[in-house]
């Protein structure tokens, strides 16, 4: 008796899971189909990943990045959904005894998702819509499903025969509400995607003709990409370059509805549309752009030909005052980069960029525009989709990451990454190729070094250099002896400053160290 009472209660439990599950995916289902009338932005997952994004801890943000590189996103997104149905079951478990609880629960979840959607920048009260709508309906589907889980407990009469007849309508009733419950959850979904498609920039970026430059980029000198199998090429593609921010979803924006405003300490305000930004002196320029995030040996630079207008220019068009020491750069998303005003205006090919390699900036990396100061981790110069320079000072604002600890002040390491050979590498006695590339934008890389087992340093052969604000490769030939080796790289900038030694993690103005590789020889 006590053993049948527990399986009816395992089961029972079983089917409230399920029930709170469906219940959850129908939510998600029908916040999906609303969100595609108020924006992807409203989206409870998106919402509440984003508040989540801001939230974590920097630490935290770093391992993620570091371990799941670009999709660390992808992984966020999971571990919501998981967490999500592991709640979802536990409330339709508890509601199969207690109804009012797992309406509470939902309550939550719902709430959850309103606040999320309404703190998020650029917010109004209509993003509260989707998160709203999945809860009521999630609400229903559970009130029905609990209600026909618990038909065959409620109706048990005191002879077991009856009660196997009245307990096999009812799981065929739960049942059949599941199945409809689900086909529910997948219409709504897909529904919602179909509709969401109306908000993509794609067909916006396709119809866009960028002009030609007025001050092209000189061509890329002979000998600069080296074509070694393995090594890094010289140029990004825009598939390949990588891509670190805190958006789930990409912004998409329309240039016909885009504007850059600059504002703050200036002597006149200025706002250009996208077609008056086009109509500017476009420059071309070669340049190297790494991310804070990036370890050393890591994959987080990428090297690309940008299009663009001159930023010195427009902030001498708008007119500094006196006392403003920063550019607050700020993101459709709300992002904010705060970047020092004397850096921007030393000379250097800072820009406004509209293009990447001959094209439109990829939605990704942030069309239709972005700001690009050479020298600079992408943290304090490179906003995507950036719409606002606010002139003003580090006393007054901070931006994003700096209120996050991350240093003002960040100018990028000297680096130098072993592309070839790869780490544990199994190599054949006889000549080995040892190639990579070099990178301290702004500064340029004048020499490259390489050790063995901690030996004499060697130097190695630099490919032709393309300017200071590009990286360079190169390589150093290799007559190994067999068995285990390991080789360490170090380059010297072009103030003479040579790539230091000592090891240090990302946190607070990026990763130093010399990039190492263990390799075999047989």
């Amino acid at each position: 008796m006590i053993t049948r009472l527990h399986v009816t209660g395992v089961r029972r439990a079983l089917r409230g899971a399920l029930a709170g599950l469906l219940a959850a995916a129908v939510a998600l289902g029908v916040a999906e189909l609303a969100a595609g009338l108020t924006g992807p932005l409203s989206s409870p997952v998106v919402a509440v990943g984003g508040t989540a994004i801001d939230l974590t801890p920097v630490s935290v943000k770093d391992f993620a990045i570091a371990h799941f590189g670009s999709d660390d996103k992808t992984a966020l997104e999971a571990g919501i959904l998981l967490l999500l149905a592991v709640f979802a079951a536990l409330i339709g478990a508890l509601a199969m005894r207690w109804l009012a609880v797992g309406l509470a629960g939902l309550a939550a979840f719902g709430a959850l998702g309103i606040g999320a959607a309404l703190t998020r920048p650029s917010a109004g009260p209509a993003d509260a819509f989707p998160s709203l709508a999945g809860v009521i309906a999630a609400a229903a589907v559970l009130t029905w499903l609990i209600s026909t889980a618990r038909r065959p407990s409620q109706a048990t009469p005191r002879r077991p025969a009856p009660q196997q007849e009245t307990a096999a309508p009812a799981r065929r009733g739960f049942l059949a509400m599941a199945a409809g419950a689900a086909v529910v959850a997948a219409a709504s979904g897909s529904a919602g995607d179909l509709l969401l498609g109306r908000f993509s920039a794609v067909a916006a970026r396709a119809r866009v003709r960028l002009p030609r430059a007025s001050v092209p980029a000189s061509p890329v000198p002979a000998g600069a990409d080296l074509k070694i199998s393995g090594l890094t090429p010289f140029f990004t593609t825009d598939s390949s370059f990588y891509r670190v921010d805190t958006d789930l979803i990409v912004p998409q924006v329309s240039p016909e509805q885009w504007t850059l405003q600059i504002t703050g300490m200036v002597d006149r305000e200025i706002e250009l549309t996208f077609a008056e930004l086009l109509k500017l002196p476009l420059v071309e320029h070669d340049m190297t752009l790494v991310c804070v995030s990036n370890q050393v040996g890591g994959p987080y630079a990428g090297n690309a030909r940008w299009l663009g207008v001159s930023l010195p220019a427009l902030l001498r068009r708008a007119g500094v005052a006196r006392g403003a020491d920063q550019v607050l750069s700020t993101s459709t998303d709300g992002m904010t980069i705060s970047t020092p005003v004397d850096v921007i205006m030393d000379g250097r090919q800072a820009l406004i960029a509209v293009g990447m390699n001959g094209q439109p900036l990829p939605l990704q990396h942030g069309f239709p525009a972005r700001m690009l100061v050479p020298g600079l981790y992408g943290y304090v110069s490179a906003t995507k989709w950036v719409t606002r320079l606010e002139l003003t000072t580090f006393g007054r604002r901070r931006a994003y990451w700096t209120q996050r600890g991350y240093a003002a002040q960040a100018p990028i390491k000297t680096e130098s990454r072993i592309d070839v050979p790869r780490p544990l590498a199994r190599l054949k006695a006889g000549p080995v190729t040892v190639a990579g590339v070099a990178w301290a934008p702004h500064r340029g890389i004048s020499a490259v070094e390489v050790n063995v087992d901690n030996g004499p340093w060697r130097t190695a052969t630099l490919a032709a250099s393309d300017g200071h604000d590009t990286w360079r490769q190169w390589t150093w030939a290799w007559d190994p002896a067999p068995g285990l080796h390991t080789l360490q790289a170090r380059a010297t900038d072009g103030t003479g400053a040579t790539q230091t030694p000592e090891r240090a993690g990302v946190f607070p103005s990026g990763a130093t160290g010399w990039d190492s590789v263990v390799v075999t020889v047989t």
